[in-house]
């Protein structure tokens, strides 16, 4: 990478950084417990808007994952969220009636918290439907992934998103909180994923899924992106530039192999659709604060009038992480 391609870099982190400490002044302390954390404490960030039904089996699968520390922002819910986690003794809490978008879709936010609140600490940033898979997880809590990571000077750990659907119409089971999503949304695409690089960034940037398939089969360079980086060994110095596509500094974006080898990555079940997804999807079409003008969720509004069956007959139901490691969808690489 050229010197002025660097040097534009290190500038635009900078702005970044600057933007999360002027956009600081958009959020209301609710319940500020890091006073709590100690050193080395596994902490999880995330931004929420009426996710009420799903807190309890997010903070509880997180809990026992090994996260120590939650901290949230709440984007002026009215379904009882906010109230709930003010109650919860591990968790940190800010609010916000500012706008989603001109936050960046949550990422100054977030970034502002990961300045003040991470510093040399593992991170993990998530929203709530997304539940965070790693090699061994069945048997080895999270702490046993950032000691190898540690030990392998290694700061940034990567996850791809997998769509999780029903069999059937979305809407055929309603979800019960406290219950686990995926096994009511325990199908996903095998295959059908496109990968390409971010030159600019140096990420892998993926699409496809049944999103690409179903909501966007004409366009589907206009599917969501399904690249995430949501576990760093957080430095004040890091900041987040697309949701938790990317990062900067560059080097942490550096999450493959290039040589043909395969480094360790993850999988981030992605449990959106649920029959709670209509109202969702018809509650953010209306408030207009997503990326490129809402286009996923006008694409979303216009399928689900057809009510779409996101189950093929190439779909695959969910095992375990071993299984998604069999089909290539994450790996272990030398961690054993």
């Amino acid at each position: 990478m050229g010197i002025v391609r660097s040097y534009r870099l290190r500038l635009q982190r900078k702005r970044w950084r600057i933007r999360a400490f002027r956009k600081r002044r958009e959020l209301q302390p609710i319940r500020n417990r890091s006073n709590q954390i100690k050193p080395g404490d596994i902490l999880l960030f995330s931004t929420m808007r009426n996710e009420h039904v799903r807190l309890p089996y997010f903070l509880k699968y997180y809990r026992d994952m090994g996260v120590n520390h939650f901290f949230f922002v709440d984007n002026d819910s009215n379904d009882g969220g906010l109230e709930y986690l003010q109650e919860q003794p591990d968790v940190s809490l800010w609010h916000t009636q500012h706008s989603y978008k001109r936050s960046r879709f949550g990422v100054d936010w977030l970034n502002w918290l990961q300045l003040r609140y991470a510093h040399g600490h593992w991170t993990l940033t998530v929203d709530p439907d997304e539940f965070f898979l790693f090699p061994f997880c069945d048997t080895r809590p999270i702490r046993a992934l950032t000691d190898w990571l540690d030990a392998s000077s290694i700061k940034s750990f990567s996850a791809m998103l997998l769509d999780m659907y029903p069999k059937g119409r979305i809407d055929a089971k309603p979800y019960v909180s406290g219950d686990n999503p995926v096994d009511t949304a325990c199908w996903f695409d095998s295959g059908n994923y496109t990968i390409q690089k971010n030159k600019k960034l140096g990420n892998l940037w993926i699409q496809g899924g049944p999103r690409a398939r179903v909501f966007f089969p004409d366009e589907p360079e206009k599917a969501p992106a399904l690249n995430k980086i949501p576990l760093v060994k957080w430095d004040r110095k890091y900041t987040y530039v697309s949701s938790t596509h990317n990062l900067l500094p560059r080097g942490l974006n550096l999450v493959y192999d290039e040589w043909g080898g395969e480094k360790a990555s993850g999988v981030l079940l992605h449990t959106k659709f649920l029959d709670t997804f209509t109202e969702k999807a018809s509650e953010e079409l209306t408030r207009n604060q997503h990326y490129s003008a809402s286009v996923e969720y006008r694409a979303y509004a216009e399928h689900l009038a057809e009510d779409p069956e996101l189950w093929c007959k190439w779909s695959e139901k969910y095992i375990n992480w071993r299984q998604l490691e069999i089909l290539g969808l994450m790996s272990k690489g030398n961690w054993a």
